[in-house]
């Protein structure tokens, strides 16, 4: 298994294709929630994943700054169900954390997660900062790391 982590212009069409796939089944199918998934914030962002037997088994979407919030940002994350359970959601996290603090240079991250996680990301030294609220009928709060 190797992590790569590549602008969208560096991505090839296979790995692309794969990546917009693993998200739809995630995302759409698994949680049920039509909605449209290639949201154009692509484009401006860094994509982590790691792949196992030439498929996606994790991916994070990393946006720079302004992309989505004011600070940098992590989303779209995902462990393919069939290698969920191997921490690699941990080490996805961590890995996203280091680049956007090492690579990009920024000490604030802003994400939106569903609500169940909230420990999860609490972990990594997240923080929420709204009331739980629906988006596509599922719980979400957003949550801050740094000042």
């Amino acid at each position: 298994m190797s992590w790569k982590v590549k602008r969208f212009d560096e991505l090839t069409t296979k790995e692309l294709y794969s990546i917009l796939q693993e998200r739809t089944q995630v995302f759409v199918v698994e949680q049920e929630c039509p909605y449209l998934e290639v949201d154009g914030k692509d484009l401006n962002s860094y994509h982590l994943y790691k792949e196992e037997n030439g498929e996606v088994a994790a991916y994070a979407r990393l946006l720079p700054r302004g992309v989505s919030y004011k600070e940098a940002s992590i989303g779209r994350v995902f462990v393919k169900k069939e290698y969920r359970g191997r921490g690699l959601a941990g080490e996805l996290m961590t890995r996203s954390l280091n680049f956007i603090h090492g690579e990009l240079g920024e000490s604030e991250v802003k994400i939106q997660a569903q609500e169940y996680l909230r420990g999860f990301y609490g972990s990594f030294g997240f923080r929420t900062v709204t009331e739980t609220y629906l988006d596509d009928g599922i719980p979400h709060i957003d949550m801050v790391l740094g000042k």
